[in-house]
């Protein structure tokens, strides 16, 4: 809204009347075109008129569009929102009357699940619309949700090197870049052991991302490493994130897959550790909430040792060890 003088309002009709500029007046008040503004005082004429208004936005013709939500969405899509908001259908008209199409005539291929970004260019003709704030949005809007449109998630493909595809096999997921490639560099070189434990395919876990890898390992590795009867090992940084990280992993995914601490690794780490000059402090604002699965695997003095290093406020890296060790 703005103000605008009564003398503004009367250009119109400078040459009428007292009496007929008062009837223009208040046929815009009616119409609701102008409202007082009340705090500047009458103009002292009789009939009195204020001296200033608020010039008033017209109110949109919304029937059409009503009448659309109520009659042409189909079922699926709920229209309670947008009836209470019309202003917000208006903004939005485009994008849900591509959704009533789709689902009037494609919903069939809601039965084939595929990608986020598969089904909102599907729908929308645009790749990332549901990933976006925008989709998401009109998606809470009409009521629905994501599991909706049968989609699933994708992740970064796993790295891993295998050094055999023989079954059963033993895997190892490494949670740092460096140790994957000095491990994946030694059993290049010809040799089937590391620490003395026989592994056939390492794994790279890229921190907490292995999560969101690991959702779709059925998916996205061959067939021989997940055999029935592998054995998969997980190492790590021996501070609070890297057991929170396997103790989260080994919890995620035990009704597939029995996930254990390559304790060959960690044990020759804590070697290594005991004989360096120093050992690092432990980084900031690692979340301690460990549980008890982790140290479950190993002995008394092991975790004896363990527990007063992070105890202490340090920690040891993968990175501790090198080709030399394996």
């Amino acid at each position: 809204m703005k103000k605008i003088l009564l003398e503004k309002l009367l250009e119109k009709c400078r040459e009428q009347t007292y009496q007929k500029q008062y009837e223009y007046i208040m046929n815009l008040l009616e119409e609701e075109k102008i409202k007082p503004v009340k705090a500047s005082r009458l103009n002292g004429k009789s009939p009195a008129l204020y001296r200033e208004y608020w010039v008033l936005e017209e109110k949109k013709d919304y029937s059409t569009y009503i009448e659309e939500l109520r009659y042409e969405i189909v079922p699926d899509i709920s229209v309670d929102y947008y009836l209470r908001h019309l202003e917000s259908y208006e903004a939005d008209r485009t994008w849900v009357l591509e959704l009533n199409q789709y689902l009037k005539n494609k919903k069939k291929t809601l039965q084939f699940k595929v990608s986020v970004n598969e089904r909102s260019f599907e729908i929308w003709g645009q790749e990332k619309f549901l990933s976006r704030g925008q989709g998401k949005r009109i998606l809470n809007r009409c009521g629905l949700e994501l599991s909706f449109f049968n989609i699933y998630e994708t992740t970064e493909p796993l790295a891993y090197y295998s050094r055999t595809r023989n079954i059963p096999q033993n895997l190892l997921i490494l949670e740092n870049k460096d140790t994957f490639f000095s491990m994946r560099r030694h059993l290049l070189e010809g040799n089937e052991e590391i620490l003395g434990i026989k592994i056939d395919t390492l794994i790279y876990g890229a921190g907490k991302g292995i999560f969101r890898s690991f959702e779709d390992f059925d998916l996205c590795v061959e067939s021989y490493m997940q055999a029935e009867g592998n054995q998969i090992f997980y190492f790590g940084d021996l501070d609070y994130e890297g057991i929170g990280i396997y103790e989260n992993l080994a919890e995620l995914f035990n009704e597939e897959w029995k996930i254990i601490p390559f304790m060959a690794g960690y044990e020759k780490l804590l070697d290594k550790a005991v004989k360096a000059v120093s050992i690092p402090e432990t980084k900031e604002r690692q979340n301690r909430n460990i549980k008890n699965i982790f140290f479950s695997y190993f002995s008394t003095e092991r975790i004896k040792q363990m527990k007063e290093i992070l105890e202490k406020g340090r920690y040891v890296p993968q990175e501790i060890l090198n080709i030399s060790d394996f």
